[in-house]
């Protein structure tokens, strides 16, 4: 099937989602005077994609707190869900403001619909991951200002479009790599100063430690629940029968989804946590902006159950400017770099993003091989990394107004994805791989560079929207 031909424009996918997508709900107009400095029409209108756990738990919960922005809509396939988030969030409005029916969340079955909504300035996408990249892409294209859940994508040239096609419209791009941010982790900013300005001499090793998941899932065929568009949830991946553990997760709203643990959806934990490391991994190697040259790797994957994400794993990794990383599920979760005069430690503390996330690390959070190196005071005249007294949605909403770049824009998102995908075709294809990361190729195996991208299921994917 010829791509282009199935393509469809931008002014085409508008049309047909007004014509055929459902509203529920209309906004509750309230008169400019009850706001005042709070109108609506000096708020950043938000359109939330997905109803989901990482949704309904993070990205709407620390949005909300922002008097900046007002969550106007929602779009969610699973109807049940996306009605359960509009109450949610209207309640909020109600309790924050002290008066019931402050605001009617627009509801839509199809995020084409919430894009073409003119009202709306700017989306939180909160899908699978194989539902980041297309709608990244359209979002872009509709003008919408973008905060995107990580993974940026399924495959690199999935990535690399949203990466092409985000910078090409200008709008603020922000990837979820909550990590970067003076709040609430603000030592790994710090770790990653201390090692740009060499205070454990010449780097030359970096360990990334990330969770393995499990072996489980059940495979016994379900009858698609009431409200879901299931057909869409698959999207662009095969089709494949409905059970509970493929498609949701596997308690309530605030849990892991089975999603996350089938390779149809995604890689695993080497792009679900490793997004996180790597990211922080490639700020400390002042590589944000490249990838490794080399990678060799290898997996254990499950032989039973329905989920086929990789369990323990090794994977290592050259860069260009000679440093190693070293990325498996043995060491401790977090990231140490390692220099000819220390090391630094520095991961998590307090838990996860969300309370169903894997425990980030019950031992100290911010060690060093000597503890002064901890102390060491960054001078004026040296490198001094991105600083904002918000987290990563806090940040996002400043640069929509002030037009600044955001602290994880876009190209440095896809290549903290890009080195993870590559990391995860290395468990794949044995032996040592060569990679270009200007070129984003291997240039020693065939077998490598066809998981680069995958087929896609018409009318889902990148490869049919025009433009990309």
């Amino acid at each position: 099937m010829d791509a282009n031909k199935n393509a469809y424009t931008r002014r085409e996918f508008v049309k047909t989602a007004a014509l055929t997508t459902a509203v529920i709900g209309m906004p509750t107009i309230v008169p400019s005077s009850v706001f005042g400095k709070s109108a609506p029409s000096n708020k950043i209108n938000i359109g939330q994609i997905g109803c989901g756990r990482i949704a309904m738990t993070h990205d709407l919960v620390e949005t909300f707190k922002y008097d900046k922005a007002r969550i106007m809509a929602m779009a969610d396939l699973d109807r049940p869900r996306l009605l359960s988030g509009k109450k949610v969030i209207e309640g909020w409005y109600d309790k924050k403001m002290g008066k019931t029916g402050y605001i009617d969340i627009k509801a839509y079955d199809d995020y084409h619909a919430l894009l073409a909504n003119k009202d709306v300035d700017a989306v939180i996408i909160s899908t699978p991951d194989h539902w980041h990249a297309q709608p990244a892409i359209e979002a872009a294209m509709a003008g919408k200002h973008i905060y995107l859940q990580k993974p940026t994508s399924l495959t690199i040239e999935e990535g690399r479009a949203m990466s092409n096609a985000v910078s090409k419209s200008g709008v603020t791009f922000q990837l979820g790599s909550q990590q970067r941010g003076d709040k609430p982790w603000p030592q790994f900013k710090k770790a990653c100063e201390l090692v740009r300005n060499g205070r454990i001499g010449k780097l030359h090793t970096v360990n990334v430690g990330l969770p393995a998941d499990i072996v489980g899932g059940n495979t016994a065929e379900m009858p698609i629940p009431e409200g879901l568009n299931y057909d869409m949830l698959l999207g662009s991946t095969p089709w494949v029968y409905y059970t509970l553990d493929r498609a949701h997760s596997t308690t309530d709203v605030g849990s892991r989804g089975g999603w996350l643990r089938c390779e149809q959806f995604g890689a695993g934990m080497i792009t679900g946590w490793g997004v996180h490391h790597i990211d922080i991994a490639h700020w400390g190697m002042d590589t944000e902006y490249t990838g490794p040259i080399e990678v060799d790797g290898h997996a254990t994957f499950p032989k039973t159950g329905l989920w086929d994400v990789h369990l323990d794993f090794d994977v290592r990794a050259k860069y260009a400017n000679g440093v190693t990383m070293l990325i498996n599920s043995k060491n401790t979760n977090g990231i140490k770099f390692e220099g000819t005069d220390g090391w630094i430690f520095v991961a998590r503390d307090g838990g996860g993003v969300t309370a169903s996330d894997p425990v980030a690390n019950k031992n100290a959070a911010f060690t060093a091989s000597d503890p002064k190196i901890l102390t060491s005071v960054i001078g004026p005249n040296e490198h001094h990394l991105y600083a904002d007294d918000h987290e990563q949605h806090g940040n996002w909403l400043d640069c929509i107004e002030s037009r600044k770049p955001t602290i994880s824009p876009v190209e440095v998102a896809h290549r903290s994805c890009s080195a993870c995908l590559v990391a995860h075709i290395s468990m794949k294809v044995p032996g040592k791989l060569h990679w270009d990361p200007k070129a984003e190729r291997f240039t020693n195996s065939v077998e490598a560079n066809k998981w680069l991208s995958r087929p896609q299921r018409f009318p889902y994917g990148t490869n049919y929207v025009k433009g990309v």
